[in-house]
């Protein structure tokens, strides 16, 4: 298939929370992964990784009154495979042809592509576009 994609891993899961540094510092704590919080993003995502691979802690908007405290739903903001530049380049051609709606965002650090699901979940393929070796320091 023309502009045929390879995803090389499932880069993180985006999750809502209550309070960031109590989140993170689970994560750190429990199962030992490395934060990554950086000026260029504000306040937020923390990342949490092992890796190449964790979790993105955003904050959850405890005043939306859509939310229910007592729900056993799970909210996943949204998923991320990571591609290679290249691969990324095919991604937006891809979607083009398949008049996909997409949003091509510029992270500092990483490029990243977005569009829905047919059950309105977020995807995002992300790319890396600066040293990998010494990000991932």
């Amino acid at each position: 298939m023309k502009n045929e994609l390879k995803l090389d891993f499932l880069d993180h899961v985006a999750i809502r929370v209550k309070d960031m540094q109590i989140s993170a510092e689970w994560y750190q704590k429990v199962l030992g992964l490395k934060k990554y919080q950086f000026s260029e993003w504000g306040d937020f995502p923390i990342f949490m990784l092992s890796g190449k691979t964790g979790v993105a802690l955003f904050p959850a908007r405890m005043q939306d009154p859509k939310l229910d405290l007592l729900s056993r739903n799970i909210k996943i903001d949204h998923f991320a495979f990571n591609v290679t530049n290249e691969n990324f380049e095919k991604a937006k051609r891809r979607y083009a042809e398949l008049d996909l709606d997409f949003d091509v965002q510029d992270h500092h650090y990483f490029h990243s592509i977005y569009t829905k699901d047919p059950d309105g979940h977020t995807v995002e393929l992300t790319t890396i576009v600066v040293d990998e070796e010494e990000f991932y320091q």
